[in-house]
């Protein structure tokens, strides 16, 4: 009984493929809708995840100011001296390496070509803070760090804008009016966890930044590797107390500076993602529901065209489960081919949207199979009423309808 009864609802679907087509579109972009915003959500939360943990995992970022800037927009907060990173090195426990930098921009040229670029003065410490391994080449050498010389490490975008496919180690190029060696490449990274470009980079001894660059012993930031054994919070905790005793900081007052814990920022930015992914999922659900409502709406016309033929079939011996089976299937076909159709759409939505937006494409098995199980259970709960409304008509009263 259960084969006939689809084969005539299927039957009485396809005698009307415009108007059912239009029937289940509430349906596909329900469907569609939920599942490319929920998986575009968790590419994006992916994608910043990865972002983040490139800044290196139990790292401390120590910098002058209040919040990401440079505090609010008074004085110019105090940067840090070179003793207070010898402090945080020698005096605070959990404390694996730290890396002084002192930051600037410059034009990098070489043989006509030219590109703006970030400079960054750090030592070798910087590498065990934040892992960034090689793609050819060396690190400095104590005599480069402690005389300051020309030589650098330059990022895979700074590689391919001036040296295209050479292999630039060993090589010298003009950096604003310095003259450069080359002595590694770094490995890929890609965009950093609040944008921008992490290969866009040349790295200088801090020395050599500092004397050609900045004209100042003076720390723009510090970084701190915790040593994974320790918490990062009784480490930063520990830090803010020695900074406020070297930059006299009384009580009452606040910080002029600010400590930012990667861990504590990849938490943050993902579960804000995460949070608006389920608010934007919500609201392409409801179209679900209008979806439902369309499909109730269409079952009820459908009752109504079909009295006569619901009385004969009454009248003939079929009794009023099968006519509602057949009604509720016809519901349940509906809703199903329009899950479907949302899912073929919503991949390849997902397929466009990743490269364009820059985040991996992922398969969610999970929401595709719910969202799918959502457009079912709707047929069942918006094609009920019709359903039964068709079989409780009295035969006599069917037959007489015009």
């Amino acid at each position: 009984m259960l084969g006939t009864t689809i084969l005539l609802a299927m039957r009485s679907i396809t005698r009307h493929l415009l108007r059912s087509f239009l029937t289940t579109l509430g349906i596909v972009i329900g469907v569609a809708a939920v599942v490319a915003m929920v998986t575009l959500g968790e590419a994006t939360t992916a994608a910043i995840s990865k972002q983040i943990s490139a800044l290196g995992t139990n790292v401390l970022l120590v910098r002058p100011g209040q919040g990401f800037g440079r505090g609010g927009g008074g004085e110019r907060p105090q940067d840090f001296k070179p003793d207070d990173l010898i402090a945080i090195r020698d005096q605070i426990g959990g404390v694996k390496a730290v890396a002084a930098q002192a930051q600037s921009s410059a034009t990098a040229i070489y043989e006509g070509a030219n590109w703006s670029t970030t400079i960054n003065g750090t030592t070798n410490s910087y590498f065990q803070v934040q892992p960034w391994p090689l793609a050819s080449g060396r690190l400095f050498t104590p005599t480069e760090e402690g005389a300051g010389k020309a030589v650098c490490l330059i990022g895979n975008t700074v590689r391919t804008r001036l040296f295209r496919e050479r292999d630039p180690v060993g090589l010298r190029f003009r950096v604003g009016s310095v003259s450069c060696d080359v002595i590694g490449v770094l490995s890929t990274k890609g965009q950093a966890g609040f944008g921008g470009d992490q290969d866009d980079v040349v790295i200088m001894p801090l020395k050599t930044v500092q004397r050609r660059f900045t004209g100042s012993t003076d720390l723009r930031s510090i970084m701190v590797g915790v040593d994974t054994d320790w918490s990062t919070t009784q480490v930063q905790n520990a830090i803010i107390r020695l900074l406020r005793e070297r930059r006299k900081i009384t009580v009452g007052k606040d910080d002029d500076f600010n400590i930012f814990d990667t861990k504590q920022i990849s938490d943050t930015l993902t579960g804000t993602t995460t949070l608006l992914t389920r608010i934007v999922a919500a609201v392409a659900g409801i179209s679900l529901v209008v979806g439902g409502i369309g499909i109730m709406n269409i079952m009820l016309v459908s009752v109504t065209e079909r009295t006569r033929e619901i009385g004969i079939r009454l009248a003939i011996g079929a009794v009023a489960s099968e006519v509602l089976l057949q009604f509720l299937v016809e519901a349940i076909v509906l809703s199903c081919l329009g899950g479907v159709i949302g899912l073929v759409l919503a991949q390849l939505v997902i397929a466009i949207a990743t490269p364009l937006m820059q985040v991996p494409y992922i398969f969610d098995t999970e929401i595709n199979v719910f969202a799918f199980g959502i457009s079912a259970l709707i047929g069942v709960v918006f094609g009920y009423f019709p359903a039964r409304r068709a079989a409780s008509l009295d035969p006599i009263e069917a037959l007489r309808h015009e």
